[in-house]
């Protein structure tokens, strides 16, 4: 491998993976640099799960290249896993130790340990290290599921939906511990369904479906989203019509849109219009493809089926 592929955290050529006659994954390309917090979406049976037990060292690959932080899972595991964290959906710690006792039992399993009270600080959990872990709230727990996954000083995390069955609160609570692992220097792999979280945390993000990789990149870019036609949508008073020359489309009584490229042009023109007609543009506002629009154009036929959370 060059230098600049095996200087990544994550690098990936022509992963391939199938289970008897099924063909999970199709050849997947990947990368994902030191200190990013990296993103992967996609429905059920895309095949994440399988890239991401892959990149663990828990899954073996059929066919490809594969290095973690420079080490082939399928050759080095042990290597590996002292090296990365994991946070899976549910844990199953003892429910009677307190949280700092919690900490130091799987502390004790790494050569080289971060300190205790330093990985509570990180999480936010000075305040319940004596705590016994029945006692914590879901955030709390969530909380110290990080800890854990933090106990051997990792350099690689994996989080698998980190704040599913979460309350709004908690899960803002569980975004920002994610945040300060970045400024640690940490890299971070997250799964998740919820489109807004992946907006929210992740510097790059990779879509697959079908076993393949059909997008990267950042959120705000992924797949051209920001050249994507935008909407611009406002109200008019009784009896008021837009000019022609506007192209806008009534959408219900009294109310028009414009799809457009050029958002700053055809604003102008609008509002200059309506300045000039002394009239009032009520409900005025912008409208650009979201993620979750982009994801269901890639993932879903015609992107007919829409909902706020997305199938993993």
């Amino acid at each position: 491998m060059d230098s600049h592929y095996s200087s990544a955290a994550i690098s990936v050529r022509g992963l391939k993976k199938s289970y008897g006659n099924t063909l999970a994954l199709r050849g997947v390309d990947l990368e994902i640099q030191q200190g990013e917090i990296f993103a992967l979406l996609g429905p059920n049976g895309a095949g994440k799960t399988t890239i991401v037990e892959i990149l663990e060292g828990f899954r073996h690959r059929d066919e490809g290249d594969v290095a973690v932080l420079g080490i082939d899972p399928n050759r080095q595991p042990m290597a590996l896993k002292i090296r990365i964290g994991i946070v899976l959906q549910s844990t199953g710690v003892e429910r009677y130790l307190s949280v700092a006792e919690t900490v130091k039992m799987y502390s004790s399993y790494y050569p080289h340990p971060r300190p205790v009270g330093e990985i509570l600080g990180l999480v936010g959990l000075e305040a319940k290290r004596d705590e016994r872990v029945l006692r914590l709230s879901g955030g709390q727990q969530r909380r110290l599921d990080v800890a854990i996954a933090l106990a051997g000083d990792p350099d690689l995390l994996f989080l698998d939906e980190p704040t599913t069955g979460f309350d709004p609160s908690a899960r803002r609570e569980v975004w920002e511990v994610i945040k300060n692992l970045q400024s640690l220097g940490k890299t971070v792999v997250l799964t998740t369904h919820f489109m807004d979280e992946a907006q929210y945390l992740a510097d790059r993000l990779a879509i697959i479906a079908n076993g393949k990789i059909v997008a990267e990149g950042e959120p705000e870019t992924l797949a051209g989203r920001d050249r994507m036609l935008a909407t611009v949508r406002f109200s008019l008073p009784d009896g008021v019509v837009p000019p022609l020359h506007l192209g806008a489309r009534m959408t219900a009584a009294h109310a028009y849109e414009v799809k457009t490229t050029l958002v700053t042009k055809d604003l102008f023109d609008l509002t200059s219009w309506a300045m000039s007609a002394g009239v009032d543009l009520e409900d005025l506002r912008v409208d650009r493809p979201t993620l979750e629009d982009v994801y269901l154009e890639l993932t879903t036929e015609g992107g007919a089926s829409k909902s706020k959370e997305v199938e993993s």
